[in-house]
């Protein structure tokens, strides 16, 4: 009976590490993640992203549109929602021709 109780408690504890495992793999696996907001997020690692247009809302898409593209290549498409990540930072400044946007954020899926 103890060892019954011993098994069951070793299983209980260990569901919630085999979750994460058969979700993270590939480079993603490489990064301490945690649960945020109902998601799984690298807990500190940040990926960034810039972009240029002629108006900040461009700018701002074409900086995504780069962390998005770099995230998917880097750890799939899983994890490249900007929408989804965390830590969300956004930066702007004028340019002789328009607008210049960087973004920062940790990626996250649900």
């Amino acid at each position: 009976m103890r060892f019954r109780s011993f098994a069951l408690a070793l299983i209980a504890s260990a569901a919630p590490v085999a979750a994460i495992a058969q979700e993270v793999s590939g480079l993603a696996a490489m990064h301490d993640m945690r649960r945020e907001k109902g998601k799984l997020c690298m807990s500190d690692h940040w990926h960034s992203g810039s972009g240029v247009g002629p108006s900040k809302a461009a700018a701002q898409k074409s900086a995504i549109r780069s962390w998005m593209d770099f995230t998917d290549l880097e750890y799939g498409g899983r994890w490249s929602s900007f929408a989804n990540a965390a830590g969300k930072n956004v930066s702007y400044s004028k340019e002789s021709n328009g607008w210049s946007a960087s973004v920062e954020a940790r990626p996250c899926y649900r």
